[in-house]
């Protein structure tokens, strides 16, 4: 059986006269990736604190997938799975910075090298979109290298290598844009100044700062949170206002596709590119939160809206990853994609109900160390980190954790225990085999790298 085992179910239909409808007019496309954005961040997902109207509306406009993740549990990595639509062994990127991350004396192993900027010889989206006659425009954090344009964007609002501002407030600093308000609020003017001088078809990777720290809350909203009770481990005020801010700002970029009579012609894509900030927010049931590659860490919440083609009100609990969108847009934009030998599926036929199962492994790949941000307070595998160096493999309920560093591993069926709490490996022995045949077969296909040197610095 091969690596990229794919079973698909199809719904057979019949038009009333027979005839394949071809859309001439391409799509416009907006990918909204927000920043450390848990799964339960948003009202459509079950969040009683947070307030997401406009983003709960744009939702049932399309489909939800409950089952939505990224390809990384942190944000350069997921950000470059995005837009290369290759898993992390094909481009280097693992973690932000250094893969040396917390005290080198409870590292047992010397880690992956990782790399800090994405080499300019992956086609990207935007690239790829552009030279099929997109106009291409990013706004807000970038990340994966010094200039967005560099990588085949046309207009660049506030992007670079910078992970996040020191301010949202001005003077921000080490954001380059010019000064005008709340960072996420000029932020999204400048993009909708591109919505009115851009003619079709356009696309726009809209990734705010927000709602990455520093926590900088919007005061005008803060006595209503004040006063708000907290549910579920999200009680957090400031980061509330941040939410809802974002928001309100989506409520912007909708209503101005709106007035320009374009929305019904636009594909949107929303979702975020890791789990929520523990400590900051939490996803009960699910587990731990952004850098752990349990559900908190890379669950999050996604949806597709394009109206006539994307059936909505609808809900999918297919598993499906960032990886995705790379294929799923060019599928849209009428862009032939077999070159480019992408690694996520183009989910159209899923998206219009012509598919009613994907199965598939989805593996995640973190040869490297992520210090824990709150040793006392955690639902990390140990104290002292977020993740260790490991993969991890979801193929059907089923997902097995493999780490490095003493060949432990961890099975749980998510289907019954979503939270993963109780690890199955020795009682499921055969399903643990099974799941670790599928891992290291596609450590053999991507050429993942495997840390085993021991560092000598380690104290065991």
């Amino acid at each position: 059986m091969g690596l990229k085992i794919i079973s698909i179910v199809f719904i057979v239909f019949v038009s009333s006269c027979g005839i394949n409808i071809k859309h001439e007019t391409k799509a416009n496309i907006i990918i909204i990736n927000v920043d450390d954005l848990g799964w339960k961040d948003v009202g459509f997902m079950g969040s009683e604190y947070y307030e997401t109207p406009n983003i709960d509306k744009l939702s049932t406009s399309g489909m939800i997938f409950t089952n939505g993740y990224a390809a990384s549990a942190n944000c350069a990595p997921s950000r470059a799975c995005l837009m290369t639509g290759k898993w992390t062994p094909r481009h280097g990127i693992y973690t932000v910075g250094s893969s040396e991350r917390g005290d080198s004396k409870r590292r047992k192993l010397v880690p992956t090298v990782n790399a800090k900027t994405l080499a300019k010889h992956h086609e990207t989206m935007a690239r790829t979109l552009r030279s099929n006659g997109y106009k291409t425009c990013h706004a807000g954090k970038w990340h994966l290298g010094d200039n967005p344009l560099e990588y085949g964007f046309d207009v660049n609002i506030g992007g670079s290598h910078i992970g996040h501002p020191k301010s949202y407030y001005p003077p921000y600093e080490n954001i380059e844009i010019d000064e005008g308000g709340y960072l996420t609020d000029l932020i999204m003017e400048k993009t909708i100044g591109f919505i009115d001088t851009v003619s079709s078809p356009f696309f726009l990777y809209y990734a705010p700062y927000a709602v990455h720290t520093p926590i900088t809350p919007v005061e005008r909203l803060m006595e209503k949170y004040n006063q708000k009770a907290g549910a579920n481990g999200q009680d957090n005020a400031e980061y509330a206002t941040m939410i809802e801010n974002l928001d309100s700002n989506i409520g912007l970029l909708i209503s101005k596709l709106q007035e320009k009579g374009i929305m019904d012609n636009t594909l949107i894509v929303f979702t975020s590119d890791n789990g929520g900030l523990y400590g900051i927010t939490k996803q009960k049931p699910l587990r731990a939160g952004k850098g752990s590659y349990y559900e908190g860490g890379i669950r999050e919440p996604f949806f597709f809206v394009l109206k006539d083609r994307i059936k909505a009100n609808s809900i999918s609990k297919i598993p499906i990853t960032n990886l995705d969108i790379f294929p799923t847009v060019l599928g849209y934009a009428g862009v032939d994609n077999a070159d480019l030998k992408l690694d996520g599926e183009n989910l159209s036929s899923v998206l219009e109900g012509k598919v009613e199962e994907l199965t598939r492994p989805l593996f995640w790949h973190f040869p490297i160390y992520l210090q824990a941000y709150h040793p006392a307070d955690n639902e990390n595998r140990d104290s002292l980190f977020r993740t260790r160096p490991g993969s991890v493999i979801r193929y059907g309920d089923w997902k097995l954790h493999y780490y490095f560093e003493n060949d432990n591993v961890e099975l749980y069926n998510l289907a019954q225990d979503i939270g993963e709490r109780k690890n199955l490996a020795l009682k499921e022995s055969e399903k643990k085999d099974e799941m670790l045949k599928y891992l290291k077969d596609w450590w053999k296909e991507t050429s993942a790298p495997i840390p085993t040197k021991l560092n000598p610095e380690f104290e065991n």
